[in-house]
């Protein structure tokens, strides 16, 4: 069983560098044609409000990520790794909603592979974001991860809920990423549209601690 962990209290929020670009190598590529909405910039403490990102973009651009060495990893008492929350407090995708949830999330023609970020965009974030957290291993053995993921209302690019995720205990280094993060999200978006729990409940449990989520929600 993971442990909870005593949650920090309101934690500092980053310098304004997500928004200035501060240390950080990354820029902006291409312009959609209407203005788009922008990037979250309030982090949350544990357990407050988590922030409301963009929404999907068309077309996506490359998110500046917080300087180098700014970001520290969590773990749960087993060792399972959990973001830092001044770095990475989630952020959510504002067209998904209670009242959408039948044309967004749980729709059987599959929502979130057309709101999925491109590599291209992707594979820079999440160079950048190791450097961010100061993960030197192989990014082969570690899952550029949606906090909040898409199946569950999260933001498909606001760097405020993406973050590379290490391996959890156990991993053979070179086989690639080992996430259970992914089947408890797959247990809680299954809960959601089968309304057995409402959608920011589950929101708020996998952005607090996802080691805890479905206990939290009863559904263990």
């Amino acid at each position: 069983m993971a442990h909870r962990l005593v949650e920090r209290g309101v934690l500092a929020a980053v310098a304004l560098s997500f928004a200035a670009g501060a240390g950080c190598s990354n820029t902006a590529t291409g312009s959609p044609s209407a203005p788009a909405r922008t990037a979250s910039t309030a982090p949350k403490a544990a357990g407050g409000a988590i922030p409301m990102g963009p929404g999907p973009q068309h077309p996506y651009t490359v998110q500046n990520q917080p300087p180098a060495g700014s970001c520290h990893y969590r773990h749960t008492g087993d060792g399972q790794p959990l973001p830092d929350f001044s770095c990475t407090p989630g952020a959510l995708n504002p067209d998904v909603t209670q009242a959408t949830l039948a044309t967004t999330i749980c729709r059987p023609s599959g929502y979130t592979r057309g709101i999925r970020p491109p590599a291209e965009i992707t594979g820079t974030e999440k160079r950048a974001n190791a450097a961010s957290y100061g993960f030197t291993d192989s990014l082969h053995d570690a899952e550029y991860d949606h906090l909040v993921s898409l199946e569950l209302g999260g933001d498909p690019n606001d760097p405020h809920n993406l973050w590379v995720e290490p391996p959890s205990p156990g991993h053979a280094p070179g086989s690639g990423p080992n996430n259970p993060k992914d089947a408890v999200e797959n247990h809680l978006h299954t809960a959601i549209c089968a309304r057995k729990v409402t959608l920011s409940a589950a929101q708020q449990a996998i952005a607090t601690d996802w080691t805890t989520a479905e206990s939290s929600l009863g559904l263990t």
